[in-house]
């Protein structure tokens, strides 16, 4: 297993203000910053900040906080793999208003986008994720206070089958900006347990 090794992380599309510290990342978003590519709406968007982590090892869970004041429409934050512009993944809650927010996800495979979401509360600013891999399929749970996870969706990377970059990503589609904050990070050895077939 290997440790999530700050020293080792890069990004893509840097943003302007950022804030190690204490094994936190605090990223400031920047407005008209996304990843969406083709599916529906029609355009493509591969300008949000990501710090990513390399790795090739098969079998693994990474699990991450996230905090955040998100307060204009599609403002988000949360876990990612990219590997290219036209293949990735990425999980978080979308701010829609003060009501209602949709926390989902995108899977995009060789350049299309999808998007599953469910609508909760818009006064919850905290929540964990857990990122799992098992070769190149991946399974995306959430939590509320760490502990209890709860699936959202499993997936298949077409672009996944070897070496991977994840980590956490922020970004501001509309004009906005907010403070996305990114605590508890560990990776451990896969929490998804394996099907066997009878």
């Amino acid at each position: 297993m290997f440790n999530f090794d700050f020293n080792k992380t890069f990004w893509i599309y840097e943003p302007k203000k950022y804030e190690f510290k204490n094994n936190i990342i605090k990223i400031a978003t920047e407005p008209n910053t996304d990843f969406w590519q083709r599916t529906y709406y029609g355009f493509r968007n591969d300008n949000a900040p990501a710090l990513l982590f390399k790795t090739d090892e098969k079998y693994f869970s990474f699990t991450i906080k996230t905090d955040f004041n998100s307060k204009n429409q599609f403002d988000q934050c949360g876990v990612i793999i990219y590997q290219n512009s036209d293949n990735w993944f990425k999980a978080s809650i979308e701010y829609e208003n003060e009501e209602y927010q949709r926390l989902g996800s995108v899977v995009t495979n060789n350049g299309f986008s999808d998007w599953a979401t469910t609508d909760i509360a818009g006064n919850i600013k905290s929540m964990y994720y857990r990122l799992s891999r098992r070769e190149s399929d991946f399974c995306i749970e959430n939590s509320l206070d760490g502990k209890s996870f709860k699936q959202m969706r499993i997936f298949h990377l077409f672009e996944g089958d070897k070496e991977v970059n994840f980590g956490v990503y922020a970004c501001s589609p509309s004009d906005s900006s907010f403070n996305a904050i990114f605590s508890e990070i560990s990776v451990s050895e896969c929490l998804w347990v394996e099907h066997k077939n009878s």
